[in-house]
């Protein structure tokens, strides 16, 4: 949850945003289940990480390993 609390801290998440998507992630137990978010959450989360510059596959252009966990 620490990339979430960054993207709040940024204020690229509002309050409400980052705790539905926090409540998401910790429920799903899957990656399967987490790529079940609805839509909105997605299309949030996805315009945060690339003002974050945040590359999916888990590292940054610099090679730092970031996760939503």
């Amino acid at each position: 949850m620490l990339l979430l609390d960054e993207m709040l801290a940024l204020n690229l998440l509002t309050a409400d945003q980052h705790t539905e998507i926090g409540a998401w992630v910790r429920q799903a137990r899957t990656p399967d289940r987490i790529l079940q978010m609805p839509t909105h959450l997605w299309k949030v989360l996805e315009g945060a990480s690339v003002l974050m510059d945040f590359d999916p596959d888990g590292v940054d252009s610099g090679g730092a390993t970031a996760t939503l966990h």
